[in-house]
């Protein structure tokens, strides 16, 4: 069974999430607080987890940027009361996939859900076929890419990249020179039927930018915007 943890300190919420997300064939874990998340995970692997942004101690914000120092590339949906733009802004930055606002519709928390669990397949039946047919890492002069670690390397050093940021820069990377608009990015990446607006791909644009930087800033401005239209790689 698919795998979903559920952050959420609501005892009346986390019940109605619960039973929903069971009657439609889902695992479920629940956890109160960020802390006893984070604990949960010595012993449950969740391929997608719900977390609310006002939980006691530890807050959402912070359980997500946990995760993600750890590695972990499980889906996230953020659920919360706080609605502001820049809560949206800050969610994506830290890696979510997908953010709801209190009060929702069980109906559509579920579609998300599938939505999710269908793109991480589509990923993974990815990565085993270019697992079972290793190729040379594809490269461009001083820099190459290894699809398998979702890595970068640039004069020796290596950057591994979320899945995400990586499925970005490799689209880039492949068509030298083509803009490609924020839509079609948001459909290539993000999948047909993402419940995303084109500024989510500003926003991992711009992570994706500072995460390059790191190797080397002129590998940063090579990823460029294209006014008005969208981005491209030179």
């Amino acid at each position: 069974m698919q795998q979903i943890m559920l952050v959420e300190d609501e005892a009346a919420i986390v019940t109605a999430i619960r039973e929903r997300l069971e009657a439609e064939g889902f695992a479920v874990t629940t956890a109160a607080s960020g802390e006893a998340a984070l604990h949960l995970l010595d012993t449950v692997t969740p391929e997608l987890f719900v977390i609310d942004l006002g939980l006691p101690g530890m807050d959402g914000f912070e359980l997500l940027r946990q995760l993600r120092t750890r590695l972990i590339d499980a889906s996230v949906i953020i659920l919360t009361a706080r609605g502001d733009e820049i809560d949206r802004v800050v969610g994506l930055e830290l890696g979510a996939d997908d953010y709801m606002v209190k009060p929702f519709s069980l109906r559509e928390l579920v579609a998300r859900v599938r939505v999710l669990f269908r793109r991480m397949a589509a990923v993974a039946a990815l990565r085993a076929q270019v697992a079972e047919q290793p190729a040379a890492p594809a490269a461009r002069t001083d820099l190459s890419l290894d699809p398998v670690r979702r890595s970068v390397a640039l004069h020796d050093q290596h950057l591994v990249l979320r899945p995400r940021e990586f499925a970005l820069f490799e689209l880039l990377f492949r068509h030298p020179g083509q803009v490609f608009t924020r839509e079609a990015l948001l459909r290539q990446v993000w999948g047909q039927g993402a419940f995303f607006d084109t500024r989510t791909v500003d926003v991992h644009i711009r992570r994706l930018r500072s995460r390059l930087a790191t190797l080397d800033p002129d590998l940063a401005e090579r990823l460029q915007t294209e006014w008005g239209v969208g981005y491209r790689f030179v």
